[in-house]
């Protein structure tokens, strides 16, 4: 039998040796990141979950008119997620019961699941759903803007005015706000048809212009578009109102060796049977200190019932400190659209 040599042997031993050590090394757990979610650990928070500290509390969207009736949506959200979604106005009488009560709790539920406007229509409820989710979306650019405000005046806010009704159509404008300085301003919608087509594609332009020039709805009408620069105007102004705190509507105000935080709130407008009712409140470190409707009925009776509700109404309100308030005997409809409108106001500043 052939003798192994001694040298040959050691060699051996030698490559064994070195197996081994490169084999422990091999084993050795890994500490990048890609090995660590190999190993079971949970992942980085994945991009578009709702940061922490976000929106709470209830913001309600402007109305959103249709072929049968107004649309408003109301979100109630905790750390910037949508928990609830309501309709507090939609179609109502006839077949348009039917319709509501078939379709408005299906998008309610359609909202909380997408946690965006990004939601299907209802069969069979084509004009609702429209109007539900352009509201919806104003509900959600008010809670954008309120994050961005909370996040720093740098940060750009978009901001949705009240639709302004005037004797050609609509008009509604959004401006983004940074720095408590108008960046943009934009008409979502103007009047349109026949001869309004001309007005509006040669007066929006010159508006959007001026608004970001001026910084706030002091803006000169545009000749030959005064209905239309009215409205933009009146829908500006409802934009602007609706920055929060430390936005561009708010001011602070020094007495002694405090500050007090003034926000002017503009609610949306409550249609009634006898013509919107639109209230806009002055909240001064979170109490009422003024209220005004800056839309009532009109017209005929309804300037007699509007004189004589809106300022106890907006007595009532500043003395309440909410829209918790009590109905002016003969003027039902009215106080109703006030106090909807008034707590469309208050939802915008949280409260």
């Amino acid at each position: 039998m052939r003798k192994s040599h001694p040298v040959r042997r050691a060699v051996l031993a030698g490559a064994a040796t070195v197996s081994g050590i490169v084999l422990l090394l091999s084993l050795k757990p890994a500490s990048d990141p890609g090995s660590a979610q190999a190993a079971g650990q949970a992942p980085p928070a994945a991009a578009g979950q709702a940061p922490q500290g976000g929106v709470n509390g209830a913001v309600t969207g402007d109305a959103a008119q249709t072929q049968y009736g107004a649309v408003q949506v109301r979100l109630t959200m905790s750390n910037g997620k949508i928990t609830q979604a309501e309709a507090v106005q939609a179609p109502k009488g006839g077949r348009s019961d039917q319709i509501t009560a078939g379709s408005v709790p299906r998008l309610n539920q359609a909202v909380v699941a997408a946690q965006g406007a990004e939601i299907d229509a209802v069969s069979g409820a084509t004009y609702t759903s429209a109007g539900y989710k352009k509201s919806l979306q104003s509900a959600l650019d008010k809670a954008k803007a309120s994050t961005g405000a909370q996040q720093g005046s740098g940060d750009a806010q978009t901001l949705t005015g009240d639709v302004a009704q005037t004797q050609y159509g609509p008009v509604q404008v959004r401006v983004t706000v940074a720095g408590g300085k108008i960046t943009k301003a934009e008409a979502v919608q103007a009047p349109k048809g026949g001869r309004s087509d001309q007005i509006t594609a040669s007066s929006v332009p010159r508006l959007n212009q001026a608004a970001v020039a001026a910084g706030n709805a002091d803006v000169d009408a545009v000749s030959g578009a005064t209905y239309t620069s009215a409205g933009y105007k009146k829908s500006l102004q409802s934009a602007l109102d609706k920055a929060p705190a430390g936005g561009g509507s708010s001011q602070a105000a020094g007495s002694g060796g405090g500050r007090a935080t003034t926000q002017t709130l503009t609610g949306s407008a409550a249609q009634t049977q006898y013509g919107p009712v639109q209230v806009r409140v002055t909240v001064t470190d979170g109490k009422i200190t003024k209220a005004e409707a800056v839309q009532a009925p009109k017209g005929g009776r309804s300037d007699q019932v509007t004189s004589s509700s809106v300022p106890r109404l907006n007595q009532a309100a500043v003395a309440a400190g909410n829209a918790q308030i009590d109905a002016v005997s003969g003027a039902t409809y009215t106080s109703a659209g006030y106090k909807q409108s008034l707590q469309s106001a208050l939802d915008q500043a949280g409260g």
